[in-house]
């Protein structure tokens, strides 16, 4: 008889067929509402929970398993986690490091590039026929040879900071503590945006890092600087980053994370001073299919008693 396995939220159809033939998988709804009562039928079966970085695995989902032995999730995050109930009953908890680290930091450069550009509001520019009516647009922000602060100097922080100096710009970069990187190193947050250019935050979520990105330091970056955040929106102060970009006391944004996903502040969606996208870091078929298949292939390890690919719990 098949192991039971509760899918949280599914993975790509290949990875969920593969897991249909090792589990009985039990796939809950994307109300979060009703995932405990779509789970109470066979919660005292199972064993091992399949879940993403967004959908996580709270507390009262965990808590009506007794069973559980492993979480495994799609993503690095896993703020959504009850990592606390998870330490406490011995449930591994692993996740999807390192597989989409050129991916997240390409799309920082990306937003990056597109908001000192003006490259959305161009392609708006060109297509309403402004360009026809008005000729040329305002001029841009350079970004080469130009001073980038980067909040968070771990593994995806380190590529970002690769692909920031092929554009001749130079690095400094916040941490609680040093990082083994020739780069200038701030333990004063603010300080440091008050020296750079552009802020790029890459840091985890949680209660460590909620706020991080503060309304002083917001101000530090000052009407010419512009801010990137592919972590969480949660370290971010959004209302204070709303009323500063809508006062123009930064000068740009891209923000690939909000603070209530899927939902975005409103006053951002008629700026043009600001380059949203919906939470793509890892966003191509290549990472998404890597990080699916590490979920599986932890959960295949646990259940043959083999060690984790990756673990962090």
């Amino acid at each position: 008889m098949k192991p039971d396995l509760l899918s949280v939220e599914a993975l790509r159809p290949q990875s969920m067929e593969e897991l249909a033939q090792i589990f009985t998988v039990h796939s809950l709804p994307m109300d979060k509402s009703l995932w405990i009562e779509r789970a109470k039928p066979v919660a005292d079966r199972v064993r091992f929970v399949q879940t993403t970085g967004f959908a996580g695995c709270p507390g009262e989902l965990m808590t009506i398993l007794p069973k559980l032995e492993i979480v495994s999730c799609m993503g690095v995050g896993v703020d959504a986690i009850d990592l606390a109930q998870a330490r406490k009953r011995g449930i591994a908890v692993t996740n999807t490091p390192d597989v989409l680290n050129d991916d997240v930091a390409d799309l920082a450069i990306a937003l990056l590039l597109m908001t000192a550009r003006h490259l959305a509001l161009s392609d708006r520019y060109v297509r309403d026929g402004r360009w026809k009516k008005l000729g040329n647009q305002p001029l841009a922000t350079k970004v080469s040879g130009k001073r980038l602060g980067i909040v968070g100097m771990g593994r995806i922080g380190k590529v970002i900071a690769r692909r920031a100096q092929a554009f001749d710009m130079s690095i400094d970069y916040h941490t609680r503590n040093k990082a083994d990187v020739p780069f200038r190193h701030w333990p004063d947050l603010v300080a440091m945006a008050r020296a750079v250019d552009f802020l790029i935050v890459i840091v985890p979520g949680g209660p460590a890092t909620k706020g991080l990105i503060s309304a002083p330091v917001i101000e530090a970056l000052g009407p010419k600087g512009i801010f990137v955040n592919v972590s969480r929106g949660s370290v971010v102060d959004e209302p204070a980053l709303v009323d500063a970009l809508v006062a123009g006391r930064i000068a740009g944004a891209g923000l690939d994370v909000f603070a209530d996903e899927p939902n975005v502040p409103p006053a951002l969606l008629g700026l043009d001073n600001v380059v949203l996208s919906p939470h793509v870091g890892s966003g191509t078929q290549e990472t998404r299919g890597a990080m699916a298949d590490l979920v599986v292939n932890n959960l295949k390890a646990h259940l043959a008693g083999k060690p984790l690919l990756t673990r962090v719990v």
